[in-house]
């Protein structure tokens, strides 16, 4: 029989507290926000006073999207041995000498704080039911658990829970194809925990989600290490208040969302931050989805999806980020659905206020059918190295912005279809260019763009199908005349005018 959970209020309503020894705190002066990688980590930020989750932040980088977030709680991957509880796990059932240990069965519960190491396989479960204070740290150690029933790994009542992939170690965890217990209460991940959930070390962890989601916490959920492989019939990995990736490497084959954070009732909650590691998706329907989204370091690559990205708050100050669509690439709109304005094309619909975008470092490669760069809000470039490769049908554009389009840094190359076309505002700081050809030209085209002089200002190789061009860099200088060749055709552009004969509201955003 299923332990009763717990009544402990989830960390969204309840008062943080600083873990003591084993803590570090987020680093958010002078190296900008980072989570160390197997290091007991949390913030000491202030939550937003909004009672919107839509209205989440004016922050503008990561920094300081995190300065109004909830607190973000890391636990210690680090443990003694000697001190830790031994649980073999053999078959059907399992043995331990440890107090807090029992075992009915295929069913194994843990009751109480402390380090535990597992080994072996187990057609069965882990329940965790502690109702007391402290960690509850899981070593898996070439672990195999796999379930008939329910979850593998169910944390039913914990403080906070640590799963420790052991060095050199290969585990292995499957749930259920049909559960036992459908209940509100009842699991809905292969690995899932009501509490604090951290995972890292530098093992290996294979997740199978074969009746709903791979990966879940119902209150934070961050990745310090190791190699993750999770696939599921539904969504792949789930944070509720926040997910956060600071290292590790991850790969998600997901029918639902892949990498999530849900919760869009309490302010400044449901983020998920990518500070670093190598997280590579592949979704039925949206890759990456939060509230927020915030990438300040790593490699993202989300090979396939409906929407690769998607948040009312995107930023992103660093990183490497290739992203595939089956629709938009970077989608910046409500998270609050009776507000959402999405897929009225080129700013139409007034700018929502509480939506933005902002790249401000890193390199962006978008590949999308529906819009590249889309925005229902303001859209605001200050650094980095983008390219789009937007859509080749009229429908939607390479860019997208319903309010203001401000460039003031970086480098943007967009191509794509012409119908929608979509410039940035005609008051950025930084100059740039838009032109429609009059064919469409060939994936594999060469773009050069040349000033008066004839001095080349840049050259691209365009890898898809496209009928227009926008351009912005520190070398375009507005009102000045340009040319753009494309496949040895000449077109002369003037920097800051937005070409006549687009769709879908003014010109430049």
């Amino acid at each position: 029989m299923r332990p009763s959970r717990s009544t402990r209020l989830p960390t969204s309503t309840r008062i943080r507290q600083a873990l003591a020894g084993t803590a570090a705190v987020f680093l958010l002066a002078g190296c900008g926000a980072s989570v160390a990688a197997d290091t007991a980590t949390t913030t000491s930020a202030s939550s937003s006073t909004s009672s919107s989750a839509v209205a989440t932040s004016d922050g503008t980088t990561v920094d300081e999207a995190l300065a109004d977030d909830v607190a973000v709680e890391t636990g210690d991957t680090s443990y003694d041995e000697a001190d830790a509880t031994a649980i073999t796990l053999d078959g059907s059932t399992a043995t331990s000498d440890g107090h807090a240990v029992t075992v009915d069965g295929g069913t194994v519960t843990i009751s109480a704080a402390g380090t535990y190491v597992l080994s072996g396989e187990l057609t069965g479960q882990v329940v965790v039911d502690s109702a007391g204070d402290g960690v509850v740290r899981l070593v898996l150690d070439d672990a195999s658990i796999t379930s008939e029933s329910t979850a593998a790994i169910d944390v039913v009542d914990a403080e906070s829970v640590v799963v420790v992939l052991a060095d050199g170690s290969d585990n292995s965890l499957a749930d259920a194809t049909t559960y036992e217990d459908a209940g509100d209460d009842a699991p809905t991940g292969t690995l899932y925990s009501t509490a604090d959930l951290t995972i890292g070390g530098t093992g290996s962890l294979t997740v199978t989600g074969n009746s709903n989601n791979g990966i879940v916490g119902k209150d934070g959920l961050v990745i310090t290490g190791g190699t993750i492989d999770v696939t599921s019939v539904d969504d792949g990995i789930i944070g509720k208040d926040y997910l956060v990736l600071a290292d590790g490497t991850v790969t998600v084959d997901a029918a639902g969302d892949t990498f999530t954070s849900d919760n869009t009732e309490d302010a400044g909650a449901g983020f998920v931050l990518i500070q670093g590691g190598s997280l590579t998706v592949t979704s039925e329907d949206d890759g990456i989805k939060g509230v927020q989204v915030l990438v300040s370091g790593g490699t993202v690559d989300v090979a396939e999806s409906n929407e690769a990205l998607e948040g009312s708050l995107i930023i992103i100050d660093d990183g490497d980020v290739e992203l595939h669509s089956a629709d938009d690439g970077v989608n910046a709109a409500s998270s609050d659905d009776s507000a959402q304005t999405d897929g009225q094309p080129g700013g139409e619909m007034a700018a929502d206020t509480s939506v933005d975008l902002y790249v401000n470092g890193g390199t962006l490669e978008v590949w999308a059918s529906g819009d590249g760069l889309d925005s229902n809000g303001n859209a605001t470039i200050t650094g980095g190295d983008i390219v789009v490769y937007g859509p080749t049908t009229d429908g939607n554009g390479a860019l997208d912005v319903n309010g203001a389009f401000e460039v003031t840094g970086g480098t943007l190359m967009a191509t794509g279809s012409s119908g929608m076309m979509v410039a940035p505002s005609a008051d950025s700081a930084q100059g740039w260019i838009a032109t429609a050809l009059g064919s469409t030209a060939a994936a594999g085209s060469d773009v050069v763009i040349t000033d008066a002089d004839g001095t080349e200002v840049a050259s691209y190789t365009v890898r898809k199908d496209f009928a227009s061009v926008v351009y912005s860099s520190a070398d375009i200088t507005s009102g000045e005349t340009y040319t753009v060749t494309v496949a040895g055709t000449a077109t002369e552009v003037t920097a800051g005018e937005a070409p006549a004969g687009g769709h879908g509201g003014p010109m430049g955003g």
